[in-house]
């Protein structure tokens, strides 16, 4: 079949599903799946979509963007603020995320360090200058473990309609295949890096001859950067400009651990003491109608299965003296959800000081039974 009337044949409307642009942020979802990268570096972060989609990512601790325009991010910087339900409920991993404004060519240290760094279409907006120290700011000088750089596929651009040569009036040029696996190959060999391709977008059935619309390298460094020569890096002037910082809360954060630890310790507390007046309340019951079942002396206490399960020891019990109910501080820590957020016995002890009422001996948590109702 003639290849021009092949390519008549689907110059109606392409929809990718999911879009395009969801494809390509998804590929790197899947890619940080794979390596769990802990810092990560998108550059030319636009609107910020990925870096907000990625700060979900549970093994990532540093978000990092970087754009030329600095009204864009910042007019999409507050999608990577914390939310309320961050300082309600804090990760256990550290998160800080940050913006800064700069240009791709020129090398600054606080772009040093990263695991993964994303290039998602972004060498396409460079002007020829840049795009010639691209490789070396980004291979030579940031030279992380893994580099991701997606372009257009220029032998995709017939199957749109009213096609141009380029898809987007920024765009400073788009690469077929050959000259963006040459460009790719001829970096990772000069930077030691190995490199696969692939893409996203698939082209329609009978065309699959132009490739993906969207084409993808993704570079792995083939050597560990060493130290020393990572460190030599740092003296470099800073030349980036920050416009955006924030520090999610985290359970690595004494403040916010002990703010956990308390309110997992008065939620645990409150179970075991509804646990116990419903006993009291059964016993109550049983001794009012069944005479022959009353006993000269009776201590209350919850059985294993009221607390979950547990075996706990006599001296572990809650029991009530008076019109106070004592919870021992080693029961609560029996609990899973306790004992995992404080580790030892000795760290639950010095959390709950001063934040819980306890005992005398500081052994148990103490509440008053007088406005329950028996």
């Amino acid at each position: 079949m003639d290849k021009n009337f092949q390519e008549k044949q689907f110059k109606g409307i392409i929809k990718f599903t999911p879009p395009l642009s969801k494809q390509r942020y998804q590929f790197i979802k899947d890619l940080v799946g794979k390596y769990k990268p802990k810092k990560v570096a998108d550059l030319g972060c636009a609107d910020c979509t990925l870096l907000w989609m990625l700060k979900f990512c549970p093994c990532i601790e540093v978000l990092a963007g970087l754009d030329i325009c600095a009204s864009v991010m910042q007019q999409n910087m507050h999608r990577l603020s914390p939310l309320p339900v961050d300082y309600l409920q804090p990760a256990e991993r550290s998160l800080t995320i940050t913006l800064h404004h700069g240009s791709v060519a020129c090398k600054d240290p606080c772009m040093l360090g990263f695991d993964l760094v994303t290039c998602i279409e972004l060498i396409e907006h460079l002007e020829e200058p840049e795009l010639k120290k691209f490789p070396e700011v980004v291979f030579g000088f940031m030279a992380p473990s893994i580099v991701v750089i997606s372009t257009p596929n220029s032998e995709f651009n017939p199957l749109f309609p009213r096609a141009t040569l380029l898809r987007h009036p920024d765009h400073k040029f788009e690469w077929n295949r050959v000259q963006f696996q040459s460009w790719a190959l001829e970096t990772a060999r000069c930077y030691d890096y190995s490199v696969e391709f692939t893409g996203v977008g698939h082209p329609p059935t009978g065309m699959e001859n132009v490739g993906f619309c969207t084409q993808i390298g993704v570079f792995v460094r083939n050597y560990p950067q060493t130290s020393e020569f990572a460190q030599s890096k740092k003296s470099t002037e800073e030349v980036y400009k920050m416009v955006f910082k924030a520090v999610y809360p985290s359970l690595k954060d004494e403040k916010y651990l002990q703010n956990a630890v308390v309110s997992e310790v008065v939620f645990t507390a409150q179970i075991i003491k509804q646990s116990l007046l419903d006993c009291l309340m059964l016993e109550h019951d049983k001794y009012n109608d069944d005479p022959t079942e009353r006993k000269s002396e009776f201590q209350p206490s919850v059985n294993s299965e009221d607390l979950g399960n547990l075996d706990v020891e006599k001296s572990m019990e809650p029991y009530v003296n008076g019109n106070v109910i004592y919870i021992p501080l080693r029961t609560i820590f029996s609990f899973p959800e306790v004992n995992q957020l404080c580790g030892t016995f000795e760290k639950l002890c010095m959390f709950v000081a001063g934040k819980v009422t306890l005992s005398s001996d500081g052994s148990a948590v103490m509440f008053s039974t007088e406005h329950e109702n028996h």
